[in-house]
């Protein structure tokens, strides 16, 4: 039964990814970003502002974690993903997207001090071997001949961005309850996003982009976060996390059957070893190196 709670999340996040693509053609970027965060600001008040109002000096002491926390996850993240999804496939974006724990692993190396592992070290070298053999479409010696796809790397920068939130979240401890503390992050990405909403020059909502602003500011941004939540408080969050390796294979399975996307070669193998070096970044833990043996005294000596 639990874990129906983490699985119903990633499909929810799956679909979104296929919501973010058909956007591309029904409404601007900055103005789906904007509409979405603002429907969860709206939707959430009544549950959050009381708690928000009780924890006022715990946020006030850290107002600028919490903005650079709503930048990244709320702001970048999502809106290089819906820019990105003018020029990349929802099957691309959603094995772009998989990157996410194994570039939060990299991070945490730096920003955590995380002693690197065997892991690391082979699930990073055969996930770049992967990604090089995706975007390349099967032969990476065309990479040396023409640059990267800017809808390639604004997709890799928003994953790099939900990487860095993930890690910078654990690094400050901020000392608030989840919601409370992803309510003011929200608030925050609301009015980042206000002055490119305002430049936009088409934010008009019709029948077409009212059921994908709904989908993303209801579901992806208040259901599946509360379903993630509840998988992590009753398996654990390392049970938990193994959910995240299904985005990619649910993404493409929805992106086949209802957007009629062609699968090819290129992407069984280059997601499939993206998707095993993700695994391996995050199970192998063997250290590199072995700790130093240090010399204790024998007390019967």
């Amino acid at each position: 039964m639990y874990l129906l709670f983490p699985l119903i999340a990633v499909m929810i996040w799956s679909i979104n990814t296929i919501v973010s693509k058909l956007s591309a053609g029904s409404i601007d970027p900055a103005a789906i970003s904007f509409y979405r965060w603002l429907l969860a600001l709206v939707m959430l008040a009544p549950f959050c502002l009381p708690g928000v109002w009780r924890h006022r000096h715990t946020i006030r002491a850290n107002l600028w974690r919490l903005l650079i926390l709503g930048l990244l996850g709320m702001v970048l993240y999502q809106s290089l993903a819906y820019y990105a999804a003018h020029s990349v496939s929802a099957v691309m974006m959603g094995i772009l997207g998989a990157t996410i724990p194994l570039l939060t692993i990299l991070l945490s190396l730096f920003v955590l001090r995380l002693a690197p592992t065997r892991g690391i070290l082979i699930g990073g070298l055969l996930s770049f071997a992967g990604l090089v053999w995706l975007v390349s479409e099967g032969n990476p010696a065309q990479l040396l001949n023409q640059r990267l796809g800017n809808g390639e790397l604004m997709m890799l920068a928003a994953s790099t961005s939900y990487a860095l939130y993930g890690v910078l979240t654990k690094r400050w401890a901020i000392p608030l309850p989840t919601w409370q503390s992803l309510y003011v992050q929200i608030f925050f990405g609301v009015l980042l996003l206000l002055p490119g909403f305002l430049r936009a020059p088409d934010v008009s909502l019709n029948m077409h982009n009212i059921p994908l602003v709904l989908f993303a500011g209801l579901f992806a941004s208040i259901v599946a976060p509360f379903l993630w939540i509840l998988g992590v408080q009753r398996l654990g969050a390392s049970t938990t996390s193994i959910f995240m390796n299904f985005v990619p294979a649910f993404t493409a399975i929805i992106a086949v059957m209802f957007l009629h996307e062609q699968l090819h070669a290129y992407h069984w193998i280059g997601g499939g070893m993206t998707l095993v070096g993700v695994i391996l970044a995050q199970r192998m833990k063997t250290p590199l190196r072995k700790p130093r043996e240090t010399n204790v005294p024998d007390p019967a000596a």
